[in-house]
């Protein structure tokens, strides 16, 4: 997965282990898997492993399951070793739930993988079913049906390239398919309704986190993040530079602190620091609104800042002092020097991608840049450039460069 593939999601607050194992042993689709298995006992089963056709009848009748939910309750009871199928196709009683945890985790990978068979009835709702439970753990107070239906419908037509035709239809029909899934997600114990508004159960906040982040992405837990609120603005600079912090703890770390404090401080790190800790502490101060405008309007005094606290203002539509072609050269080396700061190695065309088609225009004037760095960003461009006209004007440029009074 690419840097710009992962999605940063708010700090959660996780149940106590005991609290959540409690909770998955009585959701209503772990309790039915028990039961099916109970009753399953030692029994033949098909060639595909399944109960035979007049079993299936027989557990629906007998326990008073829905149909349409045994298969998913098979898969369940078999995967989660609540049931052994042997090879010689029989069923038998397996070594059960050890892990409750871990049980639960397995329970929620097998109804998502269901989507691609078809899972809550509705082809749309299951295409975006993560999306959807991914939206929902971002709002932890509930989300309203109608939104989430207008959020689905919108990722149909931008994500899918939905024609108006299907588009229309879908406004009718989505709200009560809808409905369906969000009754089987609660079935499966991931989700609770209450009046218009849904959202996650606690053992399904930890599942989705869980799937957030085997896919890459940044789902940091409360617990997690709440020692970086009390840090300096270098030490938690550098935890994000080194890896040990991450965007959401940022956040969090602006939470505790007035806007005009929270500025000042992640100021003084970029005029005095490096060009690392400078990008870091200006992505910070993106997350900042108008209410920092006066500590960031003092840091156009800054040599090291002023350009940034230029850009920042004038984003915000507020009086800044106007950036030339030159200015735009300074940025291009400060941003490019971040890698030399890093130390990570630079081996791929992806760590050039952030200046985009602009480079080859830019290289020249970075060699007129005032900027420490100067020099070193266009041998690095030479050396590392895989475009081999950006590799050579970088090089032709670092000479002149070299050989300036």
């Amino acid at each position: 997965m690419a840097d710009s593939d992962v999605l940063t999601f708010p700090p959660v607050e996780l149940a106590p282990d005991e609290e959540l194992a409690r909770v998955v042993r009585d959701a209503p689709i772990v309790r039915d898997a028990v039961r099916l298995a109970g009753w399953t006992g030692v029994r033949e089963v098909t060639g595909q492993g399944l109960l035979t056709d007049g079993d299936a009848r027989a557990a629906v009748t007998e326990l008073g399951l829905d149909p349409a939910r045994l298969r998913l309750l098979w898969v369940v009871a078999v995967n989660g070793r609540l049931l052994d199928v042997t090879p010689g196709k029989t069923a038998r009683p397996g070594p059960g739930m050890t892990d409750p945890m871990e049980f639960w985790d397995g329970v929620v990978m097998d109804v998502l993988d269901r989507t691609e068979e078809g899972l809550t009835g509705s082809r749309v709702v299951d295409e975006h079913l993560t999306e959807i439970l991914a939206t929902i753990y971002s709002v932890r107070e509930g989300m309203p049906m109608a939104n989430l239906a207008g959020g689905i419908l919108q990722a149909h037509e931008v994500g899918c390239g939905a024609q108006q035709s299907e588009l229309r239809r879908l406004r009718m029909t989505l709200p009560g398919e809808l409905a369906e899934a969000m009754a089987l997600l609660e079935y499966c114990g991931l989700i609770e309704l209450t009046a218009d508004l849904v959202r996650l159960t606690e053992p399904g906040v930890w599942a989705v986190r869980r799937d957030l982040l085997r896919e890459g992405h940044d789902a940091p837990s409360l617990g997690e993040i709440a020692a970086f609120a009390g840090h300096t603005a270098g030490e938690l600079i550098e935890a994000m530079l080194t890896g040990r912090a991450s965007a959401s703890a940022a956040t969090l770390w602006l939470e505790r602190r007035a806007p005009e404090d929270a500025a000042r401080e992640l100021i003084k790190i970029a005029s005095s620091g490096n060009a690392a800790q400078r990008g870091t502490a200006g992505t910070i101060l993106e997350e900042l609104g108008p209410e920092a405008e006066q500590a960031v309007r003092e840091a156009l005094g800054e040599p090291m800042m002023w350009r940034y606290a230029a850009a920042w203002l004038g984003v915000r539509d507020l009086d800044a002092p106007a950036l030339g072609e030159g200015d735009g050269a300074w940025v291009a080396v400060d941003t490019l020097a971040a890698l030399l700061y890093l130390g990570a190695p630079i081996d791929s065309v992806a760590h050039f991608d952030i200046l985009g088609e602009d480079l080859l225009t830019l290289v020249p004037e970075m060699g007129r840049a005032d900027h420490p760095d100067a020099l070193a960003v266009l041998e690095m461009l030479g050396r590392h450039h895989p475009d081999p006209l950006i590799a050579k004007t970088a090089r032709k440029t670092a000479m002149k460069v070299r050989s300036r009074p």
